[in-house]
């Protein structure tokens, strides 16, 4: 039976609240990018309670906010904003040129301080990086992270919920509606998470983009074949790499790129899809069996190491080039990190046993890298780490 945490669990701290808080003062516009429901509207709500008098709120659902943004001007942004000393735009990415708005907004009111949120990056991106260059700064909120239910709960408490983090991965609600977590990750992987890529994307074949997506969940750990996915799902190849362009633009899967440097044999234009969160990944193949009675654990321990870390360095700001690594005689690494001109190699495996140390190939190529073999044993350092990178 799959561990279910016993603590009651109501307001968890988001890594992004002292980030954000810091940069309040500033004059660049704050962006806050990340899918549906992982608590954008909640966690500004919070940074802003304080300054709750000073704060006007826009909301890009709202058709009269929307018309009242249409070919603006500063004038008229000035009357809109009034005396605030902030101004919240939510769902940003459905107001027309919101980036020349908030641009406007940044140049001729300076005492104002914006704080825009998009529940996807490609239509909000497109709108405000050019305008925007060098005003704001972007962040990400994914799904709650390994390391902020540490915070949260504990290090023990987490630990005993992996099995079901597997299952059900890290959505807010499905964390804090325990026992309601199929129900909610069935609504949260249907139609409604295509939401803005139907919209904007103007995506006729929705039943393509549904298999393409479930033909990506059977896959995750292995190589991918844009040609093998096009013939799964009905579509051509040059379709489908625009599908998986857009899913990863609206959080819903992520790459890794193969590493090659030095040998002949290395790939060198391969890569690996994971998805931002294993519970959309296990409804979407319709499957929450327990741990222990699936033949993927190998599969799911890797997408939630690889996510989690990834989740860690956006949380705290590093940047790093990230691969995997295989050669035409299937040697591989699960996952490669290259920081200050150093590799950091991975290997994952959900039991202790497997191999301790890289193929000889990668160390004689590489003689400077470092290797963990990481295990549901001594995880905890990968994603919640004591010392500095």
């Amino acid at each position: 039976m799959d561990y279910i945490p016993h603590k009651p669990i109501f307001v968890i701290k988001r890594t992004l609240a002292d980030q954000l808080t810091k940069r309040l003062d500033d004059p660049k516009a704050l962006i806050v990018l990340g899918p549906r429901q992982v608590g954008k509207t909640t966690l500004i709500r919070a940074l802003m309670t304080p300054h709750q008098s000073e704060t006007v709120w826009w909301n890009g659902d709202d058709a009269d906010i929307r018309s009242s943004l249409h070919k603006t001007t500063a004038a008229r942004l000035k009357h809109l904003v009034g005396n605030h000393r902030y101004l919240v735009i939510d769902e940003a990415q459905r107001i027309e040129n919101i980036g020349l708005c908030i641009k406007l907004i940044i140049d001729n009111l300076p005492d104002v301080k914006v704080i825009a949120t998009g529940s996807s990056s490609f239509d909000l991106a497109n709108k405000i990086n050019e305008p925007l260059t060098g005003r704001k700064r972007e962040y990400h909120l994914m799904p709650l992270s390994f390391g902020e239910m540490v915070n949260h709960a504990g290090l023990l408490e987490e630990r005993r919920t992996i099995e079901h983090r597997l299952l059900y991965g890290y959505y807010p609600e499905v964390v804090t509606q325990r026992g309601q977590e199929q129900e909610i990750l069935r609504e949260l992987s249907s139609s409604y998470l295509y939401k803005d890529i139907l919209t904007w994307e103007e995506i006729r074949k929705p039943d393509q983009l549904e298999k393409l997506v479930q033909a990506i969940a059977f896959q995750i750990g292995q190589q991918v074949s844009n040609r093998d996915l096009a013939e799964t799902c009905g579509l051509d190849a040059k379709t489908v790499t625009r599908y998986i362009n857009v899913l990863e633009k609206s959080f819903i899967v992520f790459s890794l790129d193969s590493f090659s440097r030095n040998l002949r044999n290395e790939l060198k234009k391969s890569r690996k899809i994971y998805f931002y969160d294993l519970g959309i990944r296990n409804a979407v193949i319709k499957n929450f069996q327990s741990i222990s009675l699936r033949d993927d654990v190998g599969a799911l321990w890797e997408n939630f190491m690889i996510v989690e870390r990834f989740k860690w360095l956006e949380n705290n700001r590093k940047n790093v080039n990230r691969y995997f690594w295989r050669t035409t005689q299937q040697q591989e690494i699960d996952y490669i990190e290259e920081r200050e001109g150093l590799l950091h190699a991975y290997e994952f495996k959900w039991s202790g046993k497997g191999k301790k140390q890289p193929t000889l190939t990668f160390r004689k190529a590489y003689p400077k890298s470092e290797f963990k073999f990481v295990h549901r044993e001594n995880f905890e350092d990968m994603l919640v780490p004591l010392k500095k990178l």
